[in-house]
């Protein structure tokens, strides 16, 4: 089966499983929220022998009859603000590596990214920020660090000042464990930990395109990444056409 569009592929993994219990029948596929290509293969099925016994073929039917076994999920630019925090970089006294990282990753999904705000570690100043973000048109706002329990780490107390709501923080994902996920004003909220600055591919990778494709991440949703969500940090990285995140 090829995709008819690029976008998140979503799998009934229970009607998968049922259909594969059926006798002299297959379907295998891709990784379930996953990005796939438009016109390139994602699944296939087969009848095992010359000859399908007509029971088995309408058993296998029965399975998938509804809801669809598979569906595609499209991704939908989101409008970015970036929100750099750090006191070092706001005095201008380091340089900031942070904002380019995030700019790549959003583009490849031909995202935009609206403005890009830099704040002390001071709660007060953060959610000013994040106000600007909101006032320059951001429906996802990106903030960079200090998601610590550090005591100079103010970023999380910022973004409650400024109304953070339906809070996740924390994930089984390394790197990335101390993500954070929210809303602020109808507006998505990823909190990215200071590990993406030194690993090319983390949390953020598995989430942002689910995210921007529009699905509603919970606490259930992060725990299974428990299983296969440790990255082997490899030298040469092929992401993700390898095993992190699935």
């Amino acid at each position: 089966e090829d995709a008819e569009i690029t976008g998140l592929l979503n799998i009934d993994a229970a009607a998968l499983e049922n259909f594969n219990l059926v006798p002299n029948v297959m379907c295998t596929s891709r990784q379930n929220n996953i990005l796939v290509e438009k016109d390139k293969p994602f699944a296939g099925s087969r009848a095992i022998p010359l000859y399908l016994d007509r029971n088995h073929f309408e058993h296998a039917l029965e399975t998938i009859a509804k809801p669809p076994l598979f569906s595609i999920l499209p991704i939908k630019p989101a409008k970015v603000g970036i929100l750099v925090t750090g006191t070092e970089v706001y005095r201008g006294l380091v340089e900031d590596k942070f904002e380019p990282v995030i700019r790549k990753k959003v583009e490849y999904f031909n995202c935009e990214v609206v403005h890009t705000a830099v704040a002390a570690d001071d709660e007060t100043l953060i959610a000013d920020s994040i106000q600007t973000l909101l006032d320059k048109g951001a429906d996802l706002i990106i903030t960079t660090a200090g998601l610590s329990v550090d005591p100079d780490d103010r970023t999380r107390k910022g973004l409650d000042r400024a109304g953070l709501e339906d809070v996740l923080y924390g994930a089984p994902i390394l790197p990335g464990a101390m993500t954070l996920l929210g809303r602020i004003r109808g507006a998505m909220v990823i909190g990215v930990p200071a590990c993406a600055l030194f690993h090319k591919t983390t949390s953020l990778d598995l989430l942002l395109p689910r995210i921007l494709a529009g699905q509603h991440l919970t606490r259930k949703d992060m725990a299974k990444y428990a299983d296969g969500g440790f990255c082997l940090n490899c030298k040469a990285c092929t992401f993700p056409k390898c095993p992190f995140g699935k």
